[in-house]
């Protein structure tokens, strides 16, 4: 399972031997269960994340309703960007929405590879800046797309989470109700 991690990183640049046995030696892989809270509101993230399998749903709790903001699928960052700087509380929740399998890191033991490995922090560094251009985008698309369209790209860019998501969290992360939702699977239905 870890070749997923080297390949993703090979992706980003080319590795050396010893940098892929590095990052291969260096990973902490757990086991998360269903239902797995991995970091919640008000908790200071000092993880990250790489799914090698499963999903995580990050949401927020705005008047006691949970506003999904993302999932995260095989091959993709959990990390918490607004404590990037410095530590900072969590305003989101992270939750396992399958049995996932995840690679976890934290600040200290990137460093430590970074010492043996000096190239691998430019290497995290375009990780971060392809996580955070992720993000823009789909700011940018939630921001700009009606809420047919929202639904329209996440067919297109990401049908996969379509059939793995119950409805109620398609609709909150497109911005609508449940029975809007259905409104537009129905009208698309008909064209």
């Amino acid at each position: 399972m870890l070749d997923k991690l080297v390949r993703y990183f090979s992706s980003i640049s080319p590795l050396s031997e010893a940098e892929a046995a590095a990052i291969s030696n260096s990973a902490v892989v757990r086991a998360y269960p269903k239902g797995t809270v991995l970091l919640r509101e008000g908790q200071v993230s000092t993880d990250t994340y790489f799914v090698l399998t499963g999903l995580v749903r990050q949401y927020m709790l705005v008047d006691g309703v949970e506003k999904t903001t993302g999932f995260f699928c095989d091959d993709q960052w959990v990390i918490a960007l607004n404590g990037m700087d410095a530590p900072k509380p969590s305003a989101q929740f992270w939750v396992c929405e399958e049995d996932s399998t995840l690679v976890v890191g934290n600040d200290g033991a990137a460093q430590a590879l970074f010492n043996d490995h000096p190239r691998l922090e430019s290497i995290a560094r375009r990780v971060l800046e392809r996580t955070f251009s992720d993000y823009q985008q789909a700011i940018a698309t939630y921001l700009l797309a009606t809420p047919e369209g929202r639904y329209l790209h996440l067919l297109e860019t990401r049908p996969d989470l379509i059939q793995r998501i119950p409805q109620y969290q398609l609709a909150s992360y497109i911005g609508v109700a449940p029975e809007s939702l259905s409104r537009i699977r129905k009208r698309l239905s008909r064209r």
